[in-house]
């Protein structure tokens, strides 16, 4: 088995990603890691993949190239049935490069406006997949979903991005924005692939 390397860079620019892994992975790996920032004069890698894991290898090989040290790195799709699979791997651009949480929300909420709250078309999944960049060239790859539906408003004021109008399968009905941080690290999709991007790092062979 391969020892934890002592220190690992949380890749994202995303200051609330980076607060989200850094607790998911201190929880998963206790203290047999160092959860590092990334440093502030990297500049923020241009998310130019077609897919979800291909963003997040672009983000964590450049740390990684940056910092000499392993990186870790997420991109996360909100896919909704009823347009199609979309925001996708756009749903931090949904509505426009410069887009705030508020504006991808109004944007979905407005495509999905004319769905009964019980609408099929308001069936939704959360996919993110983690990738972690050694040095040496090595990655390991994991991947988390979760199912779950859009809400017809917005509700709660926790979490970030589409948070408040993502209500999932496996909870009681409340959004992610209700839920404590913990509660929703229990079922979220980043939760889920950190979580397995660590058993995988802690399994993993030279």
């Amino acid at each position: 088995m391969t020892p934890v390397p002592p220190a690992f860079v949380i890749a994202t620019a995303n200051p609330d990603k980076a607060a989200e892994v850094r607790e998911i992975l201190s929880a998963a790996l206790g203290s047999s890691a160092r959860l590092v920032p990334r440093p502030d004069e990297v500049p923020e890698v241009e998310e130019t993949g077609d897919t979800l894991e291909e963003n997040g290898r672009l983000k964590a090989a450049a740390l990684c190239r940056a910092t000499g040290l392993p990186a870790m790195a997420d991109d996360t799709g909100l896919e909704v049935k009823g347009i199609h699979g979309a925001p996708g791997v756009y749903s931090s651009r949904y509505a426009g490069e410069r887009a705030t949480y508020a504006d991808n929300v109004a944007k979905l909420l407005s495509e999905l406006s004319g769905l009964a709250a019980s609408d099929e078309g308001r069936q939704a999944r959360f996919r993110t997949v983690a990738v972690c960049v050694f040095p040496d060239g090595r990655e390991i790859v994991a991947e988390g979903t979760v199912s779950g539906r859009i809400t017809v408003e917005a509700r709660g004021a926790s979490g970030f991005g589409y948070d408040p109008v993502f209500v999932p399968d496996e909870g009681d009905g409340r959004t992610f924005a209700e839920m404590s941080r913990d509660e929703k690290h229990s079922l979220s999709h980043r939760g889920r692939a950190f979580r397995l991007l660590a058993e995988r790092l802690l399994d993993s062979a030279p």
